[in-house]
C-alpha cells in the first residue's frame, strides 16, 4: 500500500472522526451524499459534536478533503464505507446505504485498491453482497484486482473519553498480505491497539454481538424493574446491593434506542431465522426493551390518578430526546415512543432537550421542543440524562400533585418514581 491516498465514504458520528484522525498522517478526502453536512464542515462547525472547531481547523482543508463529488476520490487507493445501517419499520436489515456506497465506490475502483466496510452488517454482507456488487460495477476481479476488509466501527456517541485512536481496533482481510497492511494502516493512529480476526465474518460477527449482548444484559435489569415495582421494591437499590459483589455486572434499566444497541440484534436475528433458527432470547430482549416506554408510562399515569382525579388538561415535560445523553443524535430513540404513549394516554407533552437539533427534531416528533422551561407541569420526566440536567430541580416546575419520573436514575429524590 504504497502512496496512500484514503477515501472515507459517509461522514456521519464515524466517519468524520475516522477522516481527521488519518488526516494526520495522510492525505484523505472525506466523501458525502449530504452537501449541506460537507457545507457545515467546510466551516468549521461539526453538528453532530464528535469534533470541535479546533479539531476540524486542524485538517480541513489541507490533509483533509470533502467532497460530494465521485471525482474527487477516483485517485484514492483505500476506500472506507461507514454508512449507517437501519431496519425497516418491520425489523428487517436495511442495507440500502451499504448498497448505495458499495456501487458509488465500485464506479471508481482500480487495480490494486481496497476496500474497507466499518458498517454493522450480520456475517457474511462483506463478502457475499458487498463484494459481488463490485466486481460487477467495476469490472474487476474480487482478491485479484482489488482487497477487501471489515474493520467494525467502535464509535460511542458523545463519549470524550473513548474516542477512536483510544478504542483497539478489529481488523480483517480478504488475503493475509491484505490484514496485513490494514492491520499496519490502522495501527498507525490507533493507540489502543490492533486485533486481527482471522476471517472477514469473525470481525462481522464480533461486532453485532458487542451490542446484541448489551440490548440482552439491559433487558435483563429492565425485567426486573418490571417485577419489582409489583413487589414495591426500589430497583436501584437492589442493583446498588448486588453489585458489591466482584463478579456482577453493573447494567441498568432504561430506555433503549439508538442507531446500534435497538438495531444491530435485528441484524443477528435475521441471519439466524434466513437459517432456520429462531433466536429467542435476542428476540425477547428486542421485545422487552422496545415495551419500556409503555411500561413507564403505564407507571406514571396510575401514581398521577391516585393523586389527581384526572388527567384531562394535565400537562407534561420530558427533559430529553436523544437517545443517550450528551449527544444530539435523536434516531431510533425510544423517548419519542414514551412521548406518544404519554400524549396517548391524554397529557398535553412537551419536550425540552439543549442537544437536539430542531429540524430533526420536527420530523421525528412531528411538532416543535420548548426552547426553555417557563411553566409548570403535572408531570414531569427526566429522559435523557445531560450534563445540563443536573443544574435542573424537577420539584421547581411541579405542580401541586405532580408526579417526577426519573428514567436514568439521576436524582436521588426518593419522592421521584425510578425504573
Amino acid at each position: 500500500m504504497n502512496n496512500i491516498s484514503i477515501a472515507i465514504v459517509g461522514l456521519g458520528y464515524v466517519g468524520l472522526p475516522l477522516a481527521a484522525a488519518f488526516a494526520h498522517k495522510y492525505d484523505v478526502v472525506g466523501f458525502d451524499i449530504n452537501q449541506q453536512r460537507i457545507d457545515q464542515l467546510n466551516l468549521l462547525d461539526d453538528q453532530t459534536n464528535e469534533l470541535s472547531s479546533e479539531q476540524l481547523k486542524e485538517v480541513v482543508g489541507k490533509s483533509l478533503m470533502l467532497t460530494t463529488s465521485l471525482e474527487d476520490i477516483k485517485s484514492c487507493t483505500i476506500f472506507i464505507v461507514t454508512v449507517p445501517t437501519p431496519v425497516t419499520q418491520s425489523k428487517q436489515p436495511n442495507l440500502s446505504p451499504v448498497i448505495s456506497a458499495t456501487r458509488a465506490v465500485a464506479s471508481v475502483l482500480k487495480k490494486g485498491d481496497t476496500v474497507v466496510y466499518e458498517s454493522t452488517v450480520y456475517p457474511g454482507v462483506t463478502e457475499e453482497v458487498c463484494v459481488p456488487l463490485l466486481e460487477e460495477v467495476s469490472g474487476l476481479q474480487y482478491n485479484s484486482d482489488f482487497f477487501v476488509g471489515y474493520s467494525p466501527e467502535r464509535i460511542n456517541p458523545g463519549d470524550k473519553k473513548h474516542t477512536i485512536t483510544k478504542i483497539t481496533k478489529v481488523v480483517s482481510g480478504s488475503t493475509p498480505e491484505t490484514l496485513k497492511a490494514l492491520s499496519a494502516l490502522y495501527g498507525s493512529i490507533i493507540e489502543a491497539g490492533i486485533y486481527e480476526a482471522p476471517t472477514i465474518k469473525t470481525a462481522e460477527a464480533a461486532k453485532v454481538i458487542e451490542n446484541t449482548q448489551r440490548d440482552i444484559n439491559i433487558a435483563f435489569v429492565n425485567e426486573l424493574s418490571v417485577i419489582f415495582s409489583k413487589m414495591g421494591i426500589n430497583t436501584k437499590e437492589v442493583l446498588k446491593a448486588a453489585g458489591t459483589k466482584w463478579n456482577f455486572l453493573n447494567f441498568f434499566p432504561g430506555l433503549v434506542g439508538g442507531h446500534c444497541i435497538g438495531v444491530d440484534p435485528y441484524y443477528l436475528a435475521f441471519k439466524s431465522e434466513e437459517l432456520g433458527y429462531t433466536p429467542e432470547m435476542i428476540l425477547a430482549g428486542r421485545r422487552l426493551n422496545d415495551s419500556m416506554p409503555g411500561f413507564i408510562a403505564n407507571q406514571i399515569v396510575k401514581q398521577f390518578l391516585k393523586q389527581n382525579n384526572s388527567i384531562e388538561n394535565a400537562s407534561a415535560l420530558i427533559l430529553g430526546a436523544t437517545f443517550k445523553e450528551n449527544c444530539p443524535d435523536l434516531r431510533n430513540s425510544k423517548v419519542v415512543d414514551l412521548y406518544k404513549e404519554l400524549a396517548e394516554f391524554g397529557f398535553s407533552v412537551e419536550v425540552y432537550d439543549p442537544h437536539a437539533d430542531e429540524n430533526v427534531f420536527q420530523e421525528e416528533y412531528g411538532t416543535t421542543k420548548t426552547d426553555a422551561i417557563e411553566k409548570k407541569y403535572a408531570v414531569v420526566v427526566l429522559a435523557v440524562s445531560h450534563n445540563e440536567f443536573r443544574e435542573i430541580d424537577p420539584k421547581v416546575f411541579l405542580e401541586e400533585k405532580g408526579v417526577v419520573f426519573d428514567v436514568k436514575g439521576f436524582y436521588s429524590d426518593p419522592d421521584f418514581l425510578y425504573l
